[in-house]
């Protein structure tokens, strides 16, 4: 049987995931969705969409979709799932999971990887994250969970966008951009987005492209060129702003959040690229080591790498200490071999790593 496509939507509170999910839900896509929500969910799908409250704890609705909390724990949910799809007595075509807005997408994402039974049956497919423009300043200045759910996402969504000044959202987006430079992002007007862009985004494929906003690689050459001591002056600012006193630090910066801003962000991303071929065997020995000491606060990570030894491309990329690689496609004959990585994580060690790669290379 084939995979069963999995999307994680995750989002801060009050940024309009259950709209979203309402939205998906009820469109007429002609697709059967199970949803699995997070039970202490601060805002369940409205009962006026749902069939009956069954014993089971699964609810079928009135177009065929289903919706069940999770009793227990993710794993053995999706597994019951499963099961009852082989026996035909759910019928549904692809899984989202509702985290809440305080969960970290991490753990939900890693399962489908390290358990075997999961992965035999489930293909993860994306992480969507909500972001409500509106509250944004405020929840990523104060909430690391906000921040990492930033780190985590392949697709972003900014809710509440009508409700602020456009250079409001204009500052958001370059703010997010240096957090997460791989995830595509758009405005959702009242969970109005198209299927396309919810589902299917293969965000955990490992495919040949790297895509990273072309704009964050401009920046990112102009803001690093004199990083190290600019970096330092920051990090000295910040100790000042947030001293002991000061349980919120958005009160301190008052609302805007101009571009200066970005700098103060823990979860940070950063793109590696290189000419000459990289030794299998030293990659391999200092990725292995960067994941054992970083992983936990190595949120996404990825890379098409020019590989000695071999003429096609190789594919890695890695969620936590979770890490897979692949061949992809030969180079083209015309086709500059380079390698290119982007690492998104939280306070990672820019010139460690940096120093390892280059290291790692023929």
């Amino acid at each position: 049987m084939a995979l069963i496509p999995a999307t994680i939507l995750t989002g801060f509170l009050g940024s309009g995931k259950t709209t979203l999910l309402k939205r998906v839900l009820t469109e007429a896509h002609g697709q059967k969705i199970a949803v699995v929500e997070n039970e202490f969910g601060e805002e369940n799908i409205d009962n006026e969409i749902l069939v009956a409250d069954t014993t089971e704890n699964i609810i079928q609705m009135s177009n065929g979709c289903i919706c069940c909390t999770i009793r227990d724990d993710l794993r053995a949910t999706l597994a019951d799932l499963a099961q009852k799809k082989r026996k035909g007595e759910l019928d549904f075509d692809r899984v989202v999971i509702e985290t809440t807005g305080l969960a970290d997408p991490g753990p939900v994402a890693q399962t489908f990887f390290m358990d075997d039974e999961v992965a035999e049956q489930y293909l993860l497919d994306a992480i969507v994250t909500l972001v409500d423009a509106k509250h944004a300043a405020d929840q990523l200045n104060d909430r690391q969970e906000a921040r990492r759910q930033v780190g985590f996402a392949d697709q972003i969504f900014i809710s509440k966008a009508d409700l602020v000044s456009p250079q409001e959202v204009d500052a958001l987006t370059h703010r997010l951009k240096h957090m997460n430079p791989r995830a595509a992002m758009r405005p959702a007007h009242f969970g109005e987005v198209a299927i396309k862009e919810v589902f299917d985004l293969r965000g955990f494929n490992l495919n040949a492209k790297l895509e990273i906003d072309p704009d964050f690689l401009k920046a990112d050459d102009h803001d690093h060129d004199h990083g190290h001591e600019h970096d330092g002056h920051d990090h000295h600012d910040h100790d000042h702003a947030h001293g002991e006193h000061c349980d919120h630090p958005s009160h301190q910066h008052g609302h805007g959040h101009g571009h200066h801003h970005h700098h103060d962000d823990d979860v940070k991303s950063f793109v590696y690229r290189a000419d000459r071929p990289f030794s299998p065997e030293k990659l391999e020995d200092f990725l292995g080591a960067i994941v054992q000491v970083y992983g936990p606060r190595m949120l996404r990570y990825k890379g098409v790498l020019h590989m000695q030894g071999t003429e096609r491309k190789v594919i890695f990329q890695g969620v936590h200490q979770l890490m897979g690689s692949d061949l992809g496609p030969e180079w083209g004959p015309d086709e500059k071999r380079m390698s290119k990585m982007v690492f998104i994580g939280i306070d990672l060690p820019r010139d460690i790593l940096e120093q390892g790669l280059e290291q790692s290379l023929v």
